[in-house]
């Protein structure tokens, strides 16, 4: 609904009452999931321009160049609220909305990722979540055939009432090829393409303002869309021939706040006249405002010279999609709808579209430093506790799920990062973040992840292009929340300038907290990073080859999975000093290792039975500090020579081979045995499996 305040100034504006459609404009186009009202002014301090850059933020995607005749467009979107209400149908049209927001740059999309964020397993409603959202990503991924090659889960109790669903979506088009989401001339038909109008998904972008109340997913389901995955397909490949045509002028997906926010924002530099009675329906006796703010899935809105709209119309019908002229731009600065011979909606164009006054709210820093308590068990316990974690677990329940061949341009998703062939070389792709890490340190743990995602970049030879993200935050009403919001910004904003990496678009998501478990999501400012690396992966270790550490080693437990698992608090990791990335990333270039990985979720057990599970390794440290700390900045390589590494501060630990992993510290040994790691790493699945039955 809309303030008091907002109502106040609307009526003062206009100078009476607005109709029951313009009304329902301003609630949805006004709201925070439309107009940034809390995160514009600080959303401005990002560094968002490069010489790569062609398009930054401010449209539906971004256009970033990779070479002379290949441009990459990318867009992050989330789907959080929708996905706890209808797990299966709100990661579904995540899915769709931002491949079509890739569309309507005029690319075509060639690659998915997807950060999640869910609540302890050990409840059967998250188990119930987590299955049926990515069953609903996979479906509608697979259906539409875009390969999902990368993404990321986290377990956390902050989570159980209110999940994360973050999508990126990766296309390509030629550098100046690509459309834009603002109308170019009045004159100009404004033409409607795709699946009928319904009631599906009204008040969506409302919606996703606001928090989640304890029966929200019986009385919010209408405000849930439905998917069509082939209706997509078909969208997809009829957009990219009217672009082919030359004929487009610019093009917008139908996404939050429906027709309504589309044509508005797509004709924001002129005006608009609207024929709502023209719409293509799905149901009977649908109002005007029902039409116009209708977030059915599916839709496409172009600009069109009058003359050229037969020709797309012709393009549609032979994909077999339904279309209708619906208007035109004009010159006079106004958004004007008409139904029939009645204008029930007539506001000022940067009124509607611009005029939402900015949110301030109080900022107040909390502090959270905790006593480090050493933990209870043996290190065979610790370890194995730590392995089978499902944040560190193997996600193979997950990503077998997903068509991640389908294109023929993925060359791995395993490892650090995914790399998608383009030509002689790599897109390279890495996504996420630690709530954990981020909660007991905004700032540094939002750097620090952006240092974690261009490191897994390094581990495939590549440097990163730029930089996107998903701010996912509870309501930014409570000071401290606010604080995180600022503090996780700035944090981003700095460590991409340090690294000269620009932040060329993303998504805010605030309100994420729920009514029914007392609950608010820890900040998570998700991460998605596009790099350009060779086309190769580097080769797995062999027995033999020297394992080496690079980066020095802090007694960093606080928000790491130890904590998680056993509570024992402690400093989280500090700032860290991103140098060393070009550096792995040029050694895996030259061929001169066989074998690397980032040290993150886990510490170095993890990384170990990731790279090589089955080896000996000596520390000159306690195997509590050695193993489990979660230090950023540190890597984990496999050499033939040692001399491959010269120039490099490092030291070896060991060597990979034998029949278990074998460590010794300082204060004694560990061993695990093959059989224990595998189970470990199947942690998830064994979950799952076991939930069905």
């Amino acid at each position: 609904m809309l303030s008091p305040e907002d109502l106040t100034l609307i009526r003062k504006e206009l100078g009476r009452e607005p109709t029951d459609v313009e009304r329902a404009c301003f609630q949805n186009l006004w709201s925070e999931h439309c107009s940034y009202r809390s995160t514009r002014a600080l959303l401005k301090t990002l560094p968002t321009t490069g010489n790569d850059v062609i398009l930054g933020p401010g449209d539906d995607a971004a256009v970033v160049r990779f070479s002379h005749d290949l441009a990459i467009v990318v867009g992050m979107e989330s789907h959080n609220h929708p996905s706890y209400v209808d797990p299966y149908h709100g990661s579904a049209t995540g899915v769709g909305g931002i491949v079509r927001d890739v569309v309507s740059m005029g690319a075509r999309p060639i690659a998915l990722m997807d950060p999640l964020y869910f609540g302890p397993l050990n409840r059967e409603k998250n188990r119930y979540l987590f299955e049926h959202v990515v069953a609903g990503i996979g479906d509608y991924g697979n259906c539409i055939g875009v390969p999902i090659v990368r993404g990321e889960v986290v377990f956390d109790e902050g989570y159980a009432g209110n999940p994360l669903v973050n999508v990126v979506c990766i296309g390509i088009v030629h550098p100046d090829r690509y459309l834009t989401g603002r109308a170019k001339k009045v004159g100009n038909h404004l033409v409607l393409v795709g699946s009928s109008t319904g009631r599906d998904g009204l008040g969506g972008a409302s919606f996703a303002s606001r928090d989640l109340s304890e029966d929200a997913t019986e009385e919010d389901r209408p405000s849930v869309q439905i998917g069509d995955p082939y209706t997509e397909k078909l969208i997809i490949d009829a957009v990219l021939e009217m672009a082919g045509t030359g004929k487009v002028w610019a093009c917008k997906d139908l996404g939050a706040a429906g027709l309504a926010g589309a044509s508005s924002e797509l004709s924001s530099t002129f005006g608009a006249l609207i024929h709502a009675d023209r719409v293509h329906l799905r149901e009977k006796g649908m109002i005007p405002a029902e039409i116009m703010l209708s977030e059915s899935q599916e839709r496409m809105l172009l600009e069109v010279a009058r003359e050229d709209v037969p020709l797309i119309g012709r393009i549609a019908e032979k994909y077999d999609l339904r279309w209708s002229d619906i208007g035109e731009i004009i010159a006079e600065p106004r958004y004007t709808v008409r139904y029939h011979d009645t204008v029930v909606c007539d506001l000022p164009m940067a009124l509607l579209v611009h005029g939402a006054p900015l949110c301030t709210w109080e900022k107040a820093p909390y502090h959270t430093e905790t006593t480090f308590a050493r933990p209870n068990g043996s290190y065979h316990d610790l370890a194995l506790r730590v392995l089978s974690h499902p944040d560190v677990a193997e996600k193979g329940w997950v990503y077998e799920q997903y068509d991640h061949d389908v294109q023929l341009r993925t060359v791995s998703i395993g490892g650090d990062a995914a790399t998608i062939r383009l030509g002689d070389e790599a897109l390279t792709l890495s996504c996420g973040c630690n709530p954990r890490h981020i909660y007991l340190a905004p700032y540094h743990g939002t750097a620090n992840a952006v240092v974690e995602n261009a490191s897994n970049l390094a581990c495939c030879g590549a440097e990163p292009l730029c930089i996107i993200n998903c701010l996912n935050f509870a309501s930014p009403v409570h000071a401290e929340v606010n604080w995180q919001l600022e503090q996780c910004v700035l944090g981003l904003g700095d460590m991409a300038r340090t690294m000269g990496t620009p932040v060329v678009g993303g998504n805010v998501s605030l309100y994420n907290e729920s009514d029914e478990f007392g609950t608010q999501i820890k900040p998570t400012p998700s991460i998605g990073i596009v790099g350009k690396g060779p086309a190769v992966p580097p080769p797995y270790p062999s027995d033999g080859d020297e394992l080496a550490l690079i980066g020095r080693t802090g007694p960093h437990f606080g928000g790491s999975v130890l904590d998680a698992v056993t509570g024992c608090g402690g400093p989280a990791p500090p700032l860290a000093d991103p140098a060393i990335i070009p550096e792995i990333s040029t050694l895996v270039r030259s061929g001169g290792i066989f074998g690397v990985t980032d040290l993150s979720h886990g510490g170095l057990i993890a990384a170990l039975n990731q790279l090589a599970p089955l080896s000996r390794i000596k520390l000159e440290d306690e195997l509590l500090n050695g193993l489990f700390s979660e230090t950023y900045g540190r890597f984990l390589l496999a050499c033939r020579n040692e001399s491959s590494l010269t120039g490099l501060p490092h030291h070896i630990i060991g060597e990979v081979g034998g029949p278990t992993l074998e460590i010794t510290g300082t204060d004694g040994k560990l061993r695990l045995k093959k059989t224990e790691l595998m189970a470990a790493k199947a942690a998830i699945t064994a979950v799952m499996r076991h939930s069905w039955h």
